[in-house]
């Protein structure tokens, strides 16, 4: 029986890497900066006119079907959007006509943080995912490429070209068998699994007491999200001006998006920057994050650094929007639609 991760090692490890820390904790501070912000606009909701074609300038509570909408189908897996309470045979029939096999992604249209995202590998699977989904999501074909990346991409608008500020490439977690221990068992010894694997969910329960073979690695968590044990990675080496260029080829063709976060599977990064064998999984707006910031062992202070800039430039990309003729929100709508996001998180959350 392998050794466990012990409470103390958990805690000192949430304690001494900011990387789990709790959202509002290491936000504080740039709450304070994008207070100053906000008064330097004049606008507490300046971050609006950032994404002129997304709801809120995509800070939250945007639909992903709106926004695949405005990005070239050719760059994005075919997807649909279903109510909750559409039958596994009108899924199956979408499948059919569109030629995608299982596995497939389910995912909800409003959402964040990896909240309901699957991997669904058969019907019954599918069919266990709609007796739990209760919101409006989205069906998107699979893209098996073995590199995800979280790309930043900023363009003023009043400037010709973008460019790429952040990558961060996305280790998801797994195990690799020695020929004695369980999946579970293997999990244990894992500070982030034991921090962030949901040992219940129906996935784990039906692979944990599989015993795999020496140098077998099993892939635990197919969604690359941090809260869901993947591992983010400063992939900073990789941006050039050749993957700068290509990144504006494809943001140039979204209609009114400036500021944000591309989501993407690719087959290498030499493929990316020639332009082919990738597909855009989401695509982030306002709210987004630099990922890059959250490889373990980052600086805390450069981290700082490095979101307060991104904020300082969600600000400039705004004000030239403005003056462009694209409004900020007043208080009044924006209010309202931050209650409405509210009052879908508490629903999501009962």
């Amino acid at each position: 029986m392998p050794s466990k991760v012990g409470k103390l090692q958990q805690w000192w490890t949430k304690v001494s890497h900011f990387e789990f820390w709790p959202f509002t904790l290491f936000y504080l501070p740039v709450f304070i900066y994008y207070g100053y912000l906000a008064l330097k606009s004049r606008s507490f909701f300046f971050f609006t006119a950032s994404n002129p074609s997304i709801e809120l300038g995509g800070m939250m509570g945007e639909k992903k079907s709106d926004i695949f909408e405005l990005i070239p189908p050719a760059y994005i897996p075919k997807t649909r959007l279903f109510s909750p309470d559409v039958s596994v045979a009108t899924i199956e029939h979408f499948l059919q006509e569109t030629g995608v096999s299982f596995p497939i992604i389910a995912k909800p249209d409003i959402g964040d943080r990896g909240w309901m995202v699957e991997k669904i590998s058969t019907a019954s699977a599918l069919r266990s995912y709609l007796e739990r989904v209760e919101v409006d999501f989205l069906v998107q074909e699979y893209v098996p490429y073995p590199l995800e990346l979280g790309i930043f991409y900023i363009r003023q608008p009043d400037e010709d070209l973008g460019q790429v500020t952040s990558i961060v490439q996305k280790g998801f977690l797994s195990v690799t068998g020695d020929g004695q221990h369980t999946v579970t068992q293997l999990l244990q010894q894992n500070v982030r699994a034991m921090l962030q694997a949901d040992f219940e969910s129906a996935g784990l329960q039906a692979i944990g007491s599989t015993i795999p073979t020496v140098g077998e690695k099993i892939e635990i968590e197919a969604i690359g999200n941090h809260c869901r044990g993947t591992t983010f990675y400063n992939a900073g080496h990789w941006i050039t001006p050749e993957l700068s260029a290509t990144i504006d080829k494809v943001a140039q063709q979204i209609e009114g998006f400036y500021f944000g976060r591309f989501d993407l599977r690719c087959s290498s990064i030499e493929d990316l920057v020639a332009g082919r064998n990738f597909k855009i999984l989401e695509l982030n707006g306002a709210g987004a994050e630099p990922g890059h910031i959250y490889q373990p062992g980052f600086s805390l202070r450069t981290a700082y650094r490095d979101v307060l800039w991104h904020l300082k430039m969600l600000q400039k990309v705004s004000v030239a929007n403005k003056r462009r003729g694209y409004d900020y929100w007043n208080f009044s709508a924006g209010w309202k639609k931050l209650q409405e996001v509210r009052q879908y998180n508490q629903r999501r959350s009962a």
